[in-house]
């Protein structure tokens, strides 16, 4: 009888019931379409680095990319199916703890190329903040959406002083990058929930004030901020190499691109599997293909809306806006630093740039996603 209960309570924790009717299937097509085709192009993209310049075995980073993006998936159809109750109480705890690594990070971190951003644990090597996004975010919607605060402006107030603690953390990376593709994922859930937006722009103007004086105040610490953004502006600058051959890259591959194998962006940009994937995939396949993969990113932006509209708890509905305000916002900055557009970030694309870190992230946002998105849409 006991064991009977037991497994009972066991499959709770897992919303079997009418799982597949509930779930949107053109949703789960499309991430899974994203992470096969990150699987190819890590092939063409990775192969060259791992042979010629770093001396490893030819499918070396294919092999781990594949492996990074099978749990990847496992995660994402994992958490599809856990029950939703379940998953909203343990996302404190959650988010609690790659917190806590974020503030082990400046302290027992690892230092690769100046920035002090992972942490290894011989065994494996992640990067705390890919982890803590998709948490954040959830954690925000909680706070707006809280029955113990009954002061929506304490609320605001207090999310605001999370995105300021992370930030600050980021700050002493540095990671500039992720600290504003998190502000701008802030600024859309608040947004969205109503927010004074004339408050907005006065917290906006203290947010630029705040950075600009830790650029100026500390000019060491942030040089290579002022860098990149004086090369943008000025090509001609040294550090603007990178973002210049990204350029180049994608204009040579034109429409139909140069062929499986024929790009050289990746033997002339360290990184490029990561930071300049879109643009080695414009360069080898041509920009109707990186088109069709930002189109598969819109269109899943597009279904997750239809769903948000008809559902009538405001938590989900603020999740899910940020959950796709990450994923469309981190990929217009990617793209945006491959077509010249932004300064260099050092942003990965989600599900198809190379690394362990991002790709598992990348099978969170979509769990969570597939998980809300699954809901019955009264509640």
């Amino acid at each position: 009888m006991e064991k009977n209960i037991l497994v009972k309570s066991k499959l709770n924790l897992f919303k079997t019931k009418n799982y597949f009717r509930n779930l949107d299937k053109q949703i789960l097509t499309s991430f899974i379409l994203l992470l096969l085709l990150g699987i190819f192009f890590s092939f063409s993209s990775t192969s060259f680095i791992a042979d010629e310049r770093l001396n490893k075995e030819y499918y070396f980073f294919f092999q781990k990319h594949l492996l990074y993006a099978s749990v990847s998936f496992t995660i994402m159809i994992f958490l599809s199916l856990l029950d939703t109750s379940f998953l909203n109480k343990i996302l404190m705890p959650i988010f609690l703890i790659f917190f806590f690594t974020m503030i082990l990070v400046p302290i027992i971190g690892i230092e690769v190329k100046g920035a002090k951003r992972w942490l290894n644990f011989y065994i494996f090597r992640f990067q705390p903040i890919e982890f803590i996004k998709p948490f954040f975010i959830l954690i925000i919607a909680q706070i707006l959406c809280s029955n113990w605060i009954k002061n929506l402006n304490l609320s605001y107030f207090l999310s605001f002083l999370l995105l300021l603690t992370i930030v600050s953390l980021l700050a002493m990376q540095p990671d500039l990058g992720q600290s504003v593709l998190l502000v701008g994922v802030w600024i859309s859930v608040i947004f969205i929930s109503g927010f004074n937006i004339y408050l907005l722009f006065i917290m906006l103007s203290f947010i630029s004030i705040g950075l600009s004086s830790l650029i100026i105040f500390l000019p060491d610490k942030f040089e290579y901020i002022t860098s990149r953004v004086t090369s943008f502006f000025d090509p001609s600058k040294s550090g603007n190499f990178q973002a210049s051959k990204a350029t180049e890259a994608i204009r040579e591959g034109s429409l139909k691109g140069q062929g499986v194998g024929e790009g050289i962006l990746k033997e002339r940009v360290p990184e490029a599997h990561t930071d300049y994937v879109i643009a080695v995939i414009s360069e080898e396949f041509g920009s109707i293909v990186s088109i069709l993969i930002i189109s598969i990113f819109l269109f899943i932006s597009f279904r997750v809306i239809k769903r948000i509209i008809n559902l009538n708890n405001s938590f989900y509905k603020l999740a899910l806006c940020g959950l796709i305000s990450l994923l469309v916002f981190q990929t217009f900055i990617h793209v945006g630093v491959n077509a010249n557009l932004l300064p260099t970030t050092g942003m990965t694309l989600p599900f198809l740039s190379y690394g362990g870190s991002s790709l598992l992230s990348s099978g969170i946002i979509a769990g969570i996603i597939l998980n809300y998105t699954s809901l019955n849409l009264k509640e």
